[in-house]
């Protein structure tokens, strides 16, 4: 079992060191992570003329889909490892580590290291990203009232980089003026890709050196467990008890729903990155851009809509909707964003290409979806989980986001053989469906958290986005 560390007073505006530390780890690591759910699919699909791997869209989609299911996927096994054995901040090191040796062997090129590489940042990611999320909630005490405003500020960092990646990488893999400079250094000029991989590693390398430079910051947050701490959560677990058991229910709960959100909302990186790359004119102002740079759209809406939502969340004060409500909001969303694109879908059916614009819509309205549930389910997750099992049941969260990325990159297998329309409005569907069903249970989940603490985040005031 983790110790959690002595937290800073709760009169205390501003917010512990560590929070800086973990903030520019985890930006790091998801430059690297959305540079490749940028270029994946594409540079598989890419014939070896041009530098990719020649795969089938059908086999690129299924492959996609198992490497981002297994990103989050392992953060179960990894969040069981930190709780018992590594220790939080040691696993943040061997995760890193391995996401950059991935990303060097991608860069080496061919379909072995292609395939090694991919296996690496699974494992890696899933012991980076677990237990860097964890690190942030145990900064704070339970009821910490800037715990919330900590989440915000550490997601910050995930946008930041997710901004950033696609722009950077895709501008190294795809931009024809930067593989005409390769060309005049005397390399292959399909380098690009390898050079965007290599990259990647670089700034991981580049996020693990700040957080084993600035570990001190930390305190005695994420430490390894001593051997007397390791025997104990060895042996046999007391009970859970009926709080901690009402706790792990409404997280299990919000983590069905969180899956079809997760489904439609990461086809971002699957399906509607197929469509800017075959069906959109990556165009501004007579200018041409990578089809890949749309990718950064998502991210650049949150970095500006973020700061609205959080002052919405305070103005709102006793109106403030419950986080099952929250996330109610948040699965329509995504499910109206891809009913935006049915008109586009018609157009393109024609043999028309669309402007970015359709895109640009789409990912406002996921946007709007992703502040209402995402930064919500982090801090549910870190709040409800019995201390324990913080790193187990943070793993079980982002087990949503590995179901839901399988099901998209499955959905993504199908694109240009099936109709799209009628599979757009049938996500709609589902998901409009969905968020009326968790409106329906709001009640049931109100009365499970009615014996919880204030502050729990479930109660009548909920936490803020």
């Amino acid at each position: 079992m983790q110790t959690q560390a002595t937290p800073m007073p709760a009169v205390d505006p501003g917010h512990p060191p560590g929070l800086k530390v973990l903030f520019f780890t985890e930006m790091w690591e998801r430059f690297s992570y959305y540079g490749m759910r940028a270029l994946l699919v594409l540079y598989m699909t890419q014939p070896p003329v041009r530098g990719g791997l020649g795969l089938d869209l059908k086999l690129a989609g299924i492959l996609y889909g198992f490497y981002t299911f297994g990103v989050y996927a392992m953060s179960l096994p990894a969040g069981y490892a930190a709780d018992r054995w590594l220790g939080y901040a040691r696993a943040v090191l061997l995760g890193g580590g391995f996401i950059a040796l991935g990303q060097f062997c991608l860069a080496l090129g061919g379909r072995p290291a292609f395939v090694g590489g991919l296996a690496l940042i699974i494992l890696g990611t899933g012991l980076l990203k677990t237990n860097c999320t964890t690190m942030v909630g145990q900064l704070y005490a339970e009821h910490d009232p800037r715990r919330d405003a900590a989440y915000s500020i550490y997601y910050m960092g995930i946008n930041i980089g997710a901004f950033s990646a696609p722009l950077v990488l895709g501008f190294l893999a795809q931009n024809a003026g930067f593989a005409a400079f390769l060309g005049r250094l005397g390399l292959a000029t399909t380098l690009g890709w390898r050079v965007a991989f290599a990259s990647a590693g670089v700034a991981m390398l580049a996020g693990l050196l700040q957080f084993h430079l600035n570990r001190g910051a930390l305190g005695d947050v994420g430490r390894r467990p001593s051997h007397t701490e390791r025997q104990r959560t060895g042996g046999v677990q007391a009970p859970l008890t009926r709080e901690e058991k009402l706790r792990i229910g409404v997280v299990g709960i919000l983590f069905l729903f969180a899956i079809l959100f997760f489904a439609v909302y990461e086809q971002a990186g699957s399906t509607l990155n197929l469509f800017a790359d075959g069906h959109t004119r990556c165009q501004l102002l007579g200018w041409n851009f990578p089809s890949s740079w749309l990718q950064s759209v998502p991210a650049l809406w949150v970095l500006l809509l973020s700061a609205p939502f959080a002052a919405l969340w305070v103005r709102l004060g006793s109106r403030n909707p419950s986080s099952p409500v929250k996330f109610a909001a948040g699965i329509f969303f995504v499910g109206l964003g891809m009913a935006v694109l049915v008109p586009a879908l018609k157009i393109v059916a024609g043999g028309d290409k669309v402007g970015p614009l359709w895109l640009v819509t789409t990912y406002f309205l996921h946007t709007i979806g992703e502040l209402c549930l995402s930064p919500v389910g982090l801090s549910t997750t870190s709040r409800l989980a019995p201390k324990r099992y913080a790193a187990l049941m943070m793993g079980v969260w982002f087990w949503s986001m590995a179901l839901g990325n399988l099901l998209a990159g499955l959905a993504a297998s199908f694109f240009g053989t099936l109709d799209p329309v009628p599979m757009f409005l049938l996500l709609f569907a589902v998901t409009t469906g969905g968020a009326l069903g968790l409106l329906a249970l709001s009640p049931l989940i109100r009365r499970m958290t009615g014996d919880l603490p204030a502050g729990t985040g479930l109660e009548t005031q909920p936490c803020e986005a």
